[in-house]
């Protein structure tokens, strides 16, 4: 799921920029910033499917705190966006809510959501995604991959973070009815791992920041951030996944990402 917000790890750099095999020509600050986002992208092909277990901590402005326990399942697909199933097992009032989503490169995501209590699917429209999945901090529009074709891109500057050369770029969406006007991220420049976005909202003020930590190696390719904190800036909320036992290629195909056995996601 959010760990495709996600589909931004890498494999161990090489020994030489990005850039030094580029043509010594011009380049616009447009064509710099896709060229090192499509690098992220490109560091994150073949994974193939994932699981994991997660907890979902929210806190309110006051630091009042509770607790969710996830499951989480994702599917890489060849030629368009990916496939995410998160399950809620705790606590009771979230127990067997189900989330499926399918992220898409051309056109809207598809997103359903499994209401227990009412014992129906219901479908996120795409006019609904800027709102919070499950009382979080987080849209339901974060909860889909990351695929390079949602955002046109800018390379901003250069800039140290947390002792770290960065990439400083900024995003915009495609999609008209996204909750955000842009993005800025940092990718450091060893492993091209995102370390923090800024969202901003429709009227292009600051909304929040999530920051990436506890980046760990699997599969000697892949990084992944086992602990992401999102910090809602303009009311003091904020929202902390953390994954614990996360393993890849367990066997899941397109089976087991279908809407009508959503109720039955165990």
């Amino acid at each position: 799921m959010v760990n495709r917000i996600c589909k931004l790890t890498f494999v161990t750099i090489t020994s030489f920029s990005l850039f030094s095999s580029l043509p010594a020509q011009a380049q616009t600050m447009e064509e710099k910033g896709l060229e090192i986002v499509q690098e992220v992208d490109r560091r994150d092909l073949g994974w193939n499917n994932s699981e994991a277990d997660m907890t979902m901590e929210l806190r309110n402005q006051h630091g009042d705190t509770s607790t969710r326990f996830i499951r989480s399942r994702s599917l890489e697909v060849d030629g368009d966006g990916d496939k995410g199933l998160t399950i809620f097992d705790k606590p009771r009032d979230v127990k067997g809510t189900a989330f499926l989503s399918f992220s898409h490169i051309a056109k809207p995501d598809d997103q359903w959501l499994f209401l227990p209590a009412l014992k129906r699917v219901k479908r996120i429209s795409s006019r609904n995604k800027s709102g919070p999945f499950m009382g979080s901090e987080f849209a339901y529009e974060d909860m889909s991959s990351f695929e390079v074709d949602k955002y046109t891109y800018k390379y901003l500057r250069d800039e140290q973070l947390d002792g770290m050369d960065c990439f400083v770029v900024e995003s915009y969406p495609v999609d008209k009815y996204s909750g955000y006007t842009r993005l800025v991220s940092w990718f450091d420049k060893a492993e091209y791992r995102v370390q923090k976005i800024d969202y901003y909202d429709r009227k292009n003020a600051l909304l929040k920041t999530l920051r990436f930590n506890d980046y760990q190696l699997y599969l000697d390719k892949y990084w992944r951030s086992l602990k992401m904190d999102m910090v809602n800036q303009q009311n003091g909320k904020s929202t902390t996944l953390t994954t614990f036992n996360l393993r890849f290629r367990t066997g899941l195909t397109d089976k087991d990402f279908n809407k009508n056995s959503l109720k039955r996601a165990k």
